[in-house]
């Protein structure tokens, strides 16, 4: 394919800034691998993108350099560190600290790119899910633990959450994933819009979860 260059003309490649060239590779791979899966290779990412295979290993000598560069462009850049002020602030109601997090939350991840980048990456054993489920663990799935153990037991907070709690907020979490799932793996048309989604599984989860840890406590 013949591009156009900056003069108008035909069959010269746009010249780019280290910078720039180096984001429109991030970018095309990030497409490229939510679309064919991590054992895409990078000679036909090359082609997709519209450069050389030489020109793709100067700023990626390894598919592992890129792939973790797409991991921080789809993922990481994309945690907000409002969300840890969030979830910690106890002046909050619990339920709505968990409504407004998820509720943000859900329109960062409801993407195609970013569902399929993640499916991919666990089928092909990339370390993409290790890290990013490593990071929600830490910031979301401990703190809501945490609490829902306080919760549950009228203790003060700061002691370690149960394993029973960690569980229940894995599912919570899965849950709210599920909805992207459905839209951009299944093909599902939603029956609602994603706030009302939110509010109402956090409402379903913190009513069930609460009264479950408790029942289990007692049962001891």
């Amino acid at each position: 394919m013949q591009r156009t260059g900056t003069d108008g003309g035909q069959g010269k490649r746009k010249r780019l800034l280290p910078e720039q060239r180096e984001e429109e590779i991030v970018a095309g791979a990030t497409r490229y691998f939510a679309e064919v899966g991590f054992d895409g290779n990078m000679r036909d990412l090359a082609k997709r993108i519209g450069i050389s295979h030489a020109l793709l290993f100067r700023y990626f000598p390894t598919k592992d350099a890129l792939v973790d560069r797409v991991y921080e462009r789809t993922f990481a850049s994309r945690w907000d560190p409002a969300w840890d002020a969030l979830l910690s602030d106890q002046r909050l109601d619990f339920g709505e600290r968990l409504i407004r997090f998820y509720g943000d939350y859900v329109k960062v991840i409801d993407r195609p790119e970013w569902v399929r980048t993640f499916v991919y990456g666990g089928l092909a054993g990339v370390a993409i899910n290790q890290r990013y489920l490593s990071l929600i663990r830490r910031k979301v799935i401990v703190p809501v633990a945490a609490e829902l153990s306080r919760l549950a037991s009228g203790k003060r907070s700061g002691s370690a959450p149960t394993n029973e709690a960690l569980e229940l907020s894995w599912g919570l979490h899965g849950e709210i994933f599920y909805l992207a799932i459905r839209r951009w793996i299944y093909g599902v048309k939603l029956t609602t819009d994603t706030d009302a989604f939110v509010s109402l599984v956090v409402r379903k989860f913190l009513s069930g979860a609460l009264a479950a840890l408790r029942s289990h406590t007692d049962n001891r």
